[in-house]
């Protein structure tokens, strides 16, 4: 349609078919992703980082912005970004300098941020991506700088909880402060199709990096890991990018992905209708669309300068070679190496890790189970019951060790597979730990010979029909009566000893 009918009708939320979008254009990707540090205190003042807490209660005169703070460098905070770096093959800068960024905003006390700017810490490194049929794909990484987070504000009156249509905001100021590692991509290109699965797999293989240097637990549902997606299009066969737009704050692996695919869509549709795409922030929501945040700044209206309150960054060799000596194997090293371990094709273990399973499960037989059974237990019921949430697996409230002890009671004949996932069920629910829930439920399986054996003559005597078949030889008719004893014993009696009863009664 032409640019009056445009002027009519607004197109800026409309998508094209993604087929159609990829006949037309190429999309240009670019990402950021801010990683929050676990350090036990904030990047320039010894207040906790800790996660949650009362409101206002993780702060201090620092991360307050009050007249006169001064900032101090938290040591293993940088301690921790070049370890990042390292991991992401960055060359570290023996000197780099904090800056000044400059924008006012009530999450941020100081109306400044302390960030990075042109000296940053790491830069120009890569990190190589498995897809989902196996191809690698090398993401080129720009920079990563050490900053601190900002406050978090909480809108109400709103029917979305943002701030359009809000009557009012609350500033929590426990996150101001906290150490952040900013990770930028430099433009990925040639990406076509495959464009919102590589944005997934980037951000899954950088979580699992940062949550195996230990400098993070990469809580995406937490805010301790946020992804900034950048996206432009541009015709097939042009060199020129074109207008982007950036989706921020991502809070999961499944949206980063739908985030992309739907701005490609978005972007076709305008760029076919005649709309002008705006360079601006949008946000993403839980449908797997975004809409329209703010007009996007440029570089020059944060007004960058060196804060001079706190001295250059001095990473001689020695110290980077140090660091370097503890890191940790590889993600990707260590996969090759469970999968030799198990002996697993290399679909499965690409499935494991797609699912976010495969740390879980190596925490599951670290804690004493079998291989093939954790995996069983992730993979089957709890994705399951993360799927009924809408959640990611490790989101869920259960940890390894419990799943473990689930196994065990299994193992132990205490429990049958149906009575241990409604211990799960409770689990979940928040009812307890593990024992506590089965005794609370009282699910532990029934080992009374005498009751058990009453269920058995009551259901044989109440079938007479099937006690028949089995003495003519058909010994597969067995099953109603085992149900019928489950039954009976509202599922806790061992089905083992309930077919050896079964059997001696009917030979």
């Amino acid at each position: 349609m032409g640019a009056m009918t445009a002027q009519l009708y607004d197109y800026s939320d409309d998508v094209m078919d993604f087929d159609e979008v990829l006949e037309r254009f190429e999309p240009v990707m670019g990402m950021e992703v801010h990683v929050e540090l676990s350090t036990n205190t904030k990047m320039f003042s010894t207040s906790t980082a800790a996660f949650g807490g009362d409101p206002n209660t993780h702060v201090d005169p620092c991360s307050l912005g009050l007249p006169g703070a001064l900032p101090v460098v938290n040591k293993q905070g940088v301690e921790w970004a070049i370890k990042i770096g390292l991991a992401l093959n960055c060359k570290i800068a023996p000197y780099s300098r904090f800056a000044r960024k400059n924008y006012f905003y009530p999450d941020q006390p100081k109306n400044y941020q302390i960030s990075q700017y042109d000296e940053p810490i790491a830069y120009d490194g890569y990190l190589d991506v498995v897809l989902d049929d196996g191809t690698e794909w090398r993401v080129e990484i720009e920079r990563a700088h050490m900053e601190e987070d900002t406050g978090k504000l909480t809108h109400l009156g709103g029917a979305s909880g943002r701030i359009h249509g809000a009557t009012a905001s609350l500033v929590d100021c426990n996150r101001a402060g906290v150490p952040l590692i900013e990770i930028v991509t430099k433009p990925i290109e040639g990406a076509g199709e495959r464009a919102p699965e590589i944005a997934r797999a980037y951000v899954t293989a950088l979580r699992d990096l940062v949550k195996a240097l230990g400098v993070s637990n990469a809580r995406m549902d937490q805010g301790s890991m946020r992804v900034d997606s950048n996206l432009s299009l541009r015709e097939k066969g042009s060199t020129e990018f074109g207008t982007r737009t950036e989706t921020k704050n991502i809070n999961s692996l499944r949206s980063v992905e739908q985030a992309v695919r739907f701005e490609m869509q978005r972007h076709a549709a305008c760029l076919v209708n005649g709309v002008e795409i705006q360079q601006e922030t949008r946000h993403y929501q839980e449908d797997g669309t975004t809409s329209k945040g703010r007009p996007k700044e440029s570089m020059a209206d944060y007004r960058y300068f060196n804060d001079p309150d706190l001295p250059p960054v001095l990473a001689p060799e020695e110290w980077v070679e140090e660091i370097r000596a503890t890191l940790p194997e590889m993600p990707w090293i260590r996969r090759a190496r469970i999968q030799k371990e198990w002996g697993l094709p290399d679909a499965e273990m690409r499935d494991l890790v797609n699912a976010g399973a495969l740390d879980l499960i190596v925490e599951t037989t670290e804690a004493g189970a079998d291989p093939a059974d954790a995996r069983s237990w992730w993979v089957a019921y709890l994705a399951q019951k993360a799927n009924e949430q809408g959640v990611e697996l490790e989101q869920l409230d259960i940890t390894p060790a419990q799943v473990a002890r689930i196994i065990e009671l299994v193992k132990e004949g205490k429990l049958t597979t149906k009575l241990a996932r409604q211990a799960v069920d409770g689990v979940l629910a928040g009812e307890g730990d593990v024992d506590q829930v089965v005794k609370d439920r009282g699910l532990e399986v029934v080992r009374d010979d005498g009751a058990i054996e009453a269920a058995v003559d009551e259901a044989l005597a109440a079938n007479p029909d099937i006690v028949e078949k089995y003495r003519a030889g058909n010994k597969k008719v067995t099953g109603a009566i085992v149900g019928a004893v489950m039954k009976a014993t509202k599922g806790k009696a061992d089905p083992a000893q309930v077919n050896k009863l079964i059997a001696e009664k009917l030979n």
